[in-house]
C-alpha cells in the first residue's frame, strides 16, 4: 500500500507559482477524469485552493506513477514545462504525507491557523474525486479520517473558535456590542475586493438581510451580489444610502480620504442623530477620524481592531500543542491501521497455502488407511510420514529463500525474520 502527496502551498511557493497550478473545479474534474485514463490503478484527490495544490495519490496494490509522471502530467494539465517543476514542489510519503493531510485539515497548516474554510475545501475536493471516481480504499480512508481529525481539534481545542481576520473580528465581536440582530439593520458594504467579499460572507453568516455594495466598478459588486447576497448600488447612491444606514463597513483600496468630515456633515444633518456603526477597514482610512465625534456615531478603524485580533492569535497559537498532539495521535493510528490492511491478504494467501497442504496430506493419510490397513506400526508409520512431508512443504519455501539469503551475504535479513516470526531463541 502507497500513499503520496505533491504539491505547494503558501508556505514555499510564491503567489505567482501557485496560481499556474491552480485549478477551477471543472479544470480539475477534467484533470481527474485524464489522470485515471493514463493510470488506471492509482488513486487521485486534486485539492486545489488560493493557498495550495496539491495532488494525493495512492494505490491498494498496484503500481502507482513514479513523481516524474505525476509532475509530467500536472505539467500537461496546466500547461507548463516539466522542466523544473519537480524541485519546486513538495513530495511526502506514507505517515508524513498522513499528517500532513490531517494538518491541513484541522487547518493547522493555514495562512491564518484555525480558519474554518479549508475543512469546507477538502470535502469539496474528496467529493469531486468520489464523483469522478478517481478514489479507492486508500482515499476513502485517508480522506473520511481527515474529517475525523479536523472534528477532534475542533471539539477538543478553541483554536477555531478565535477570530483573527479584521472582518471577522468587526462582524463577530465589535457588532453584537451594537446590535442584537442585523436582520432588520439596513447595511453599506463599500469596496468588493477581497475583504469586501469577505466581509460580506460574514454579515450574510451573522443574518444580514438587507445589504447594499457600492464598489466604484458597478461590474465587480453585481458580480460577488450575484454569487453571494445583496443589492449592488451605483458609486453615487452612497451619500444617499448612509443618510439611511444603522452599518457601514468599508474595505476600499483608496489612496486618500474617501469621506471628509465636510462631506459627512451633511449626511449626519440629514440622520437627525440617529446611531450609526462604521467599521472602517480600509488601509488608509476611507472615513476622517474626526466623524468619530459626531452625535451618534461610532467609528472603528482597522487600527481598533488589529489589537483584538492579535489577542485572538495568540490564544490559538497557546492551542496549538494541543491540536498537534491530536493530530500525531490519529497519523500512528491511521498507519498502524494501514500496515495492519497491508498484512491482511499475506495472511490469507498464507492460510490458503496451508490449508491446501493439509487438504493433500490428509487425503493421501485417508486413502492408504481406508486401504485397510490393520497392523498399528505400519499406521503409525503412514500417519508419522503425513506429518513428515507436511512440515517439510510448509517449510521449503522460507528456508529456500534463506538458503538464497545466506548465498547473498543475509542482505534481506530472512535470518533476523526468521526469528522474530517463528520466536526462534538460541539460547533454548
Amino acid at each position: 500500500m502507497k500513499l503520496r502527496m505533491m504539491g505547494c502551498n503558501h508556505r514555499q511557493a510564491a503567489v505567482e507559482f501557485r496560481e499556474q497550478l491552480s485549478f477551477t473545479a471543472e479544470q480539475a474534474r477534467v484533470a481527474l477524469a485524464d489522470f485515471q485514463q493514463r493510470f488506471p490503478t492509482t488513486e487521485l484527490v486534486l485539492l486545489s485552493t488560493c493557498n495550495r495544490v496539491e495532488l494525493y495519490t495512492a494505490s491498494a496494490e498496484g503500481p502507482m506513477p513514479d513523481e516524474q509522471a505525476v509532475i509530467g502530467f500536472l505539467a500537461n494539465q496546466r500547461h507548463l514545462s516539466a522542466d523544473g517543476l519537480l524541485d519546486r514542489l513538495i513530495h511526502l510519503d506514507g505517515a508524513e504525507a498522513i499528517e500532513h493531510l490531517f494538518t491541513v485539515a484541522a487547518s493547522l497548516d493555514s495562512m491564518v491557523v484555525g480558519e474554518a474554510q479549508i475543512i469546507s475545501q477538502v470535502k469539496q475536493a474528496y467529493e469531486l474525486a468520489c464523483d469522478s471516481g478517481s478514489t479507492g480504499p486508500l482515499t476513502h480512508a485517508a480522506f473520511q479520517a481527515a474529517n475525523h481529525v479536523a472534528k477532534r481539534v475542533d471539539r477538543e481545542t478553541t483554536i477555531h473558535r478565535r477570530r483573527v481576520s479584521v472582518p471577522s473580528v468587526a462582524v463577530g465581536e465589535v457588532v453584537p456590542e451594537f446590535f442584537d440582530t442585523l436582520s432588520d439593520k439596513c447595511i453599506v458594504l463599500i469596496g468588493a475586493g477581497e475583504m469586501g467579499e469577505e466581509t460580506l460572507r460574514y454579515l450574510i453568516d451573522a443574518g444580514a438581510k438587507n445589504i447594499h455594495v457600492v464598489n466604484r466598478s458597478s461590474a465587480r459588486a453585481e458580480e460577488i451580489v450575484g454569487r453571494l447576497a445583496g443589492t449592488a448600488r451605483p458609486w453615487s447612491d452612497l451619500d444617499l444610502l448612509l443618510t439611511s444606514a444603522d452599518l457601514v463597513v468599508s474595505t476600499t483600496g483608496a489612496t486618500e480620504t474617501l469621506i471628509t468630515a465636510e462631506r459627512f456633515q451633511k449626511i449626519h444633518d440629514a440622520r437627525y442623530e440617529r446611531l450609526l456603526l462604521i467599521l472602517d477597514l480600509a488601509v488608509p482610512r476611507d472615513f476622517a477620524y474626526e466623524i468619530n465625534d459626531l452625535a451618534g456615531i461610532y467609528l472603528y478603524s482597522v487600527d481598533d481592531l488589529q489589537s483584538a485580533c492579535d489577542r485572538n492569535q495568540q490564544e490559538r497559537k497557546r492551542q496549538w500543542p494541543k491540536a498537534k498532539a491530536i493530530i500525531d495521535e490519529e497519523t500512528q493510528k491511521f498507519i498502524a491501521d494501514l500496515h495492519h490492511r497491508a498484512t491482511g491478504p499475506v495472511i490469507r494467501r498464507l492460510r490458503e497455502q496451508a490449508d491446501q497442504l493439509k487438504q493433500e496430506e490428509l487425503k493421501r493419510l485417508m486413502g492408504r488407511l481406508a486401504a485397510g490397513e490393520t497392523d498399528p506400526a505400519q499406521i503409525e508409520r503412514a500417519i508419522q510420514q503425513s506429518f513428515d512431508r507436511l512440515v517439510n512443504k510448509l517449510l521449503h519455501p522460507p528456508l529456500a529463500s534463506l538458503k538464497d539469503d545466506a548465498a547473498a551475504g543475509h542482505r534481506s535479513g530472512l535470518l533476523d525474520a526468521l526469528r522474530q516470526l517463528f520466536k526462534l531463541n538460541d539460547n533454548d
